[in-house]
C-alpha cells in the first residue's frame, strides 16, 4: 500500500472523529467571533471528542491570535488547532526501528484483552521482516490457544519463526529460551506477545514484572521496549489503562489500533499530553499495511478535517 492509500484509509478511520470536530466548528464559529462563549463551547466540543479536559483548555486557549482577527472563520479555527496539537505530537512521532548493536532487538507488548495487540504483533513482524531482518516472535500468551494458532498464522505470511510453548505452560520460561535462542541464531529482532490482561489482576501483572526481570537476566538492556496496544474505541478508559500498567512495568511507548471504527480518536493527544510517551504506529485497519508509524501532522490535520487532496 502506498502512502496515498494509507492517508485515505486515515482519513476514512478518523471520519467520525473528524465529522465530530468539523460540524462543531462550523455550527459554533459560523458568522461569530472568538469571545468567552464561542471558547466555552469550542472546549465542551473536545472534551466530546477525547481529547480531555486539559488538553481541551489549553488549545481554547492558545486561539487569541486568531481571535484577533476579524476574519475568523471555521476553517482557520481548524488551521490553528491542528498546528497546535501538531505541536505536542510531532517530538513524540517515534517509529519502531531495530537497533544495530546488541541484536536482537527484544520487545515486549503488553495491553489489556481486545486491544489488537497480537495482530499488531503479527504485522510488525511481517513489516520488519520485509527489508531482510531475521524476525522472531514469541506466543507468550500461553494460556490462549487462539493467540498461538493467530501468531502462527502471522509468522507464516510472514516467513517468521514463531516460539510456542505448551498451553498453561509459564510464560517467563519461554521467553527466556526463546530469547536464548534469538540471541544464538542471529536474530535482528524478537517481539514478544502477552496475555492481554485487566491492570485490576494482581497476579498477572506480577507476571509481566517476571518477565522483565528474566529478560534482565539474559542481558541488562533486555527489553529495549515495552510497548502498551491501545484500542482507540475505549477513549479515556486508555489513559487509565496505560496508568496503571505504568506502575508495574517501564512503559517505553504506544501504539493506537482500531481508529477505523473509532469517534474517539482524539484520545491520542490526551495521551500525548498526559504521559508524554512516544507514539510508535496507528492501526486504521485489518490488513498489515494498515498499521502505520505515526505521522504527528497527518494525523492532525485529518482529525480536524482539513485535507480533501492527498499527494503522492
Amino acid at each position: 500500500m502506498n502512502q496515498r492509500n494509507w492517508l485515505t484509509r486515515l482519513r476514512v478511520g478518523l471520519g467520525k472523529s473528524s465529522k465530530t470536530l468539523s460540524e462543531g466548528i462550523a455550527g459554533i464559529f459560523q458568522s461569530r467571533q472568538i469571545d468567552p462563549k464561542t471558547i466555552e463551547e469550542l472546549e465542551d466540543l473536545l472534551i466530546t471528542a477525547d481529547l480531555g479536559p486539559q488538553v481541551a483548555t489549553n488549545l481554547t486557549h492558545s486561539l487569541g491570535n486568531v481571535g484577533a482577527s476579524n476574519t475568523t472563520t471555521p476553517l482557520s479555527i481548524k488551521e490553528q488547532l491542528a498546528q497546535n496539537i501538531g505541536k505536542i505530537l510531532q517530538p513524540l512521532a517515534q517509529p519502531i526501528e531495530l537497533i544495530s548493536t546488541n541484536k536482537p532487538t527484544v520487545l515486549l507488548f503488553i495491553g489489556v484483552n481486545g486491544t489488537g495487540k497480537t495482530t499488531t504483533v503479527g504485522k510488525l513482524a511481517a513489516q520488519l521482516s520485509q527489508g531482510g531482518n531475521k524476525i522472531g516472535i514469541v506466543a507468550a500468551d500461553t494460556f490462549r490457544a487462539a493467540a498461538t494458532e493467530q501468531l502462527q498464522g502471522w509468522g507464516e505470511r510472514a516467513g517468521c519463526p514463531v516460539f510456542t510453548g505448551t498451553q498453561g505452560s509459564d510464560p517467563s520460561s519461554l521467553v527466556y529460551s526463546a530469547t536464548q535462542s534469538a540471541q544464538n541464531n542471529g536474530f535482528d529482532g524478537l517481539l514478544i506477545d502477552t496475555a492481554g490482561r485487566l491492570h485490576t489482576k494482581h497476579n498477572l501483572m506480577q507476571e509481566l514484572i517476571k518477565m522483565t526481570r528474566v529478560l534482565n537476566k539474559l542481558n541488562p538492556s533486555y527489553p529495549h521496549g515495552i510497548i502498551q496496544v491501545l484500542d482507540a474505541t475505549t477513549g479515556q478508559n486508555a489513559l487509565s489503562q496505560v496508568a496503571s500498567f505504568k506502575e508495574a512495568v517501564p512503559i517505553s511507548g504506544l501504539i493506537v489500533t482500531k481508529l477505523d471504527g473509532s469517534a474517539k480518536g482524539g484520545v491520542i493527544i490526551a495521551l500525548a499530553d498526559r504521559f508524554g510517551l512516544p507514539i510508535h504506529a496507528v492501526g486504521v485497519g485489518e490488513d498489515i499495511d494498515d498499521l502505520q508509524a505515526f505521522v504527528a501532522e497527518k494525523f492532525s490535520e485529518e482529525l480536524l478535517g482539513l485535507n480533501n487532496e492527498v499527494s503522492e
